[in-house]
């Protein structure tokens, strides 16, 4: 009696599969705000940031809600590991996921303070906005996208010694992780790889689900 008690109070607990629609929603919004901030960022020092306030504000926005779709991503794929996981690959794998997004949140806080000095400022903020500039720049396409690659390649380790992915994701996910690594870009654009490849992995995941849940029922 004691243990069919105990069974019906702890029951284990299962992701739900609407969760896998989060990499679908973290890919959406991540990918919008980098093209409101790469559309409203100014070329030149010369160019206010004022005018471009709305996208930037916007994109301020959307990162946030962003990053917390990718937090429930990073839970997907480990419940798709479920006893299979490695635990020097499944360190690597959430530590760089975890520093893509501290690094991702901390470039979006200088974009942030960037636009505040474009507006408050009397003086002429030249050189604080191209310096703010180059450090958002810099903790992107340096730091927040090795991080993305080491994430990929972790992965794509994963996914090929456990078989939980075709070869022809594995090796397209190793493809586009090297080209992240060995680019060398300050184009805010190069970051829609990311979430590009976050999209199209996560509409595979929510269809294969949706197969294996059918087949069973």
């Amino acid at each position: 009696m004691a243990d069919t008690r105990s069974e019906a109070q702890f029951r284990r607990l299962r992701t739900p599969r609407s969760a896998a629609v989060a990499g679908i929603v973290f890919g959406a919004l991540f990918a919008t705000s980098i093209v409101l901030l790469g559309t409203a960022i100014p070329s030149t020092t010369s160019e206010p940031w004022v005018r471009g306030g709305s996208k930037i504000t916007s994109a301020l926005l959307l990162a946030p809600l962003a990053g917390i779709a990718f937090l429930w991503f990073i839970g997907v794929l480990r419940d798709r590991f479920g006893d299979l996981e490695d635990r020097f690959f499944a360190t690597v794998f959430l530590g760089s996921g975890l520093l893509f997004l501290a690094m991702t949140f901390a470039s979006m806080a200088v974009a942030g303070s960037l636009y505040a000095v474009s507006r408050h400022s009397t003086g002429s903020p030249d050189e604080i906005v191209y310096f703010g500039r180059e450090v958002m720049l810099h903790v992107n396409n340096v730091y927040a996208i090795r991080m993305a690659a080491v994430f990929m390649i972790s992965l794509a380790t994963i996914w090929q010694r456990t078989g939980l992915m075709p070869r022809r994701v594995v090796i397209a996910t190793y493809l586009l992780a090297l080209i992240l690594l060995v680019i060398v870009s300050f184009s805010i654009w190069v970051e829609l790889v990311f979430p590009a490849w976050v999209l199209v992995i996560s509409v595979y995941i929510l269809i294969t689900d949706r197969h294996r849940s059918r087949d069973q029922g």
